[in-house]
């Protein structure tokens, strides 16, 4: 990048600090720009007709958010919410197809983004039809792992989520939700520790999950 775009982009973006539970976009909205997170996590969930939230995307610090509703010309068909105070730069619609304009190597960046998260979703529509609720909600601590990451003892997970948050994301109801977390703490592969999880035994929940590690 040149150095007068790195001014221009710079001067363009408008970064703001988002505590826990805000919206960064709404679903119905009409986007304006991308989303960058610069430090933190969200959770980019879709509202059914039926009522129901399903947990589509778990976004981290790095991430780029927003962007297919804009690509598409589209309203946000989810919203983006700080699971933790969470830094987010906006960079304007205009600004953004300036950029992918004249850089080459950033859009095909985005289009490797775009294909990646394709293929998460259309994975995760398939875990849906064909795994049990426990399966999904084991499968989902193991993406809650592999996105978020995991605190300095190497178990306990990075992101304190709550139950609803782990139905929503495994597409189960809250109350199975609790009571399959209730069994795999009984049976020791996760513990509690206040409102974080613990991974104790990570293989019995790859196992459980029906996933390859």
């Amino acid at each position: 990048m040149r150095e007068e775009e790195v001014v221009v982009l710079s001067e363009g973006k408008v970064c703001a600090t988002f505590k826990k539970g805000e919206h960064i976009f709404t679903q119905g909205d009409t986007p304006k720009g991308i989303f960058i997170i610069n430090l933190g996590k969200v959770l980019i969930a879709r509202l059914a007709d039926n009522g129901n939230e399903q947990v589509i995307k778990m976004a981290n610090s790095g991430d780029i958010i927003g962007y297919r509703a804009l690509l598409s010309n589209e309203i946000y068909s989810s919203t983006a919410t700080a699971i933790e105070t969470t830094d987010v730069c906006f960079l304007p619609r205009h600004l953004f197809f300036s950029y992918l304009e004249h850089n080459v190597t950033i859009a095909g960046a985005l289009l490797k983004i775009a294909s990646e998260d394709l293929k998460k979703s259309e994975r995760k529509i398939v875990d849906l039809n064909q795994k049990s609720a426990k399966e999904r909600i084991a499968e989902a601590l193991l993406y809650i792992k592999e996105i978020y990451g995991v605190e300095s003892d190497g178990a306990t997970l990075s992101a304190t989520l709550s139950r609803g948050d782990i139905a929503n994301i495994a597409g189960t109801t809250r109350e199975t939700s609790i009571r399959v977390l209730a069994e795999l703490h009984h049976k020791g592969i996760i513990d509690f520790i206040g409102k974080s999880i613990r991974i104790c035994d990570f293989q019995s929940l790859v196992t459980l999950a029906n996933v390859s590690e």
